[in-house]
């Protein structure tokens, strides 16, 4: 009967290979570990989620839609959106990778660019050189030189940005449906109904008339 092989993880061995490919393993582990975190900040995926939260916060209808819905949503359209740089990233460095013909340091080279390139076009220049200044780098001539320690926060403080004042521009009529109420209720002296109960069906009402998701989500399209 074979045995079964053991995966040793012995870190303080006399061999200098064994605790180089040890150390390798641990960081391979690390990076699959946090590899959502990065690519939800690499992608649109941050913007679509806080916008879509804003739609909810301003409809004032709690947990509907539930956040799973939510976020399978931003993660369609994120998907769609980002098809193009993973089609290039697909042909120009995994595609190479998997049939050797170049190598894993190549692949990574290659793979950056299409998604440094669009980061770079929706990362504000005042965001980048506060992460370029801090950490004492040159201006760089071209999107490739720009480190990915440096555009990846920049993109992300960009994104946020952008996606807290389309929630603002989102806010504002719920926000002038809930003075309107909150003013014919006081004129009327009933001070003790809460105006969110009544506010909230004609919110859903004006959502609903204006084909609101589709516009959110044509908005959301065409901010990129």
């Amino acid at each position: 009967m074979n045995e079964i092989p053991g995966l040793d993880l012995d870190i303080l061995s006399d061999e200098p290979a064994n605790v180089a490919t040890t150390i390798q393993l641990l960081i391979l582990l690390t990076v699959l570990t946090l590899a959502p975190s990065i690519l939800i900040l690499m992608t649109s995926f941050t913007r679509i989620i806080i916008v879509l939260s804003f739609v909810r916060t301003g409809l004032a209808t709690q947990q509907m839609p539930p956040n799973q819905v939510l976020i399978a949503l931003a993660l369609f359209l994120t998907f769609f959106i980002m098809a193009p740089v993973f089609s290039e990233i697909n042909e120009t460095a995994l595609s190479p990778l998997f049939e050797g013909e170049i190598t894993q340091e190549e692949a990574f080279d290659r793979a950056s660019v299409p998604i440094k390139e669009f980061m770079a076009t929706h990362t504000r220049e005042k965001d980048l050189a506060l992460f370029m200044g801090y950490a004492g780098m040159e201006r760089p001539s071209t999107i490739e030189e720009i480190p990915l320690t440096a555009l990846v926060p920049a993109f992300a403080i960009s994104e946020l940005k952008t996606a807290f004042q389309i929630g603002f521009m989102i806010f504002v009529p719920f926000l002038v449906i809930d003075m309107v109420v909150a003013s014919v209720l006081m004129a009327m002296g009933m001070m003790m109904l809460p105006p969110v109960m009544i506010a909230l069906p004609f919110k859903i009402l004006l959502f609903v008339m204006v084909d609101g998701w589709y516009l959110i989500v044509k908005s959301l399209l065409l901010s990129y």
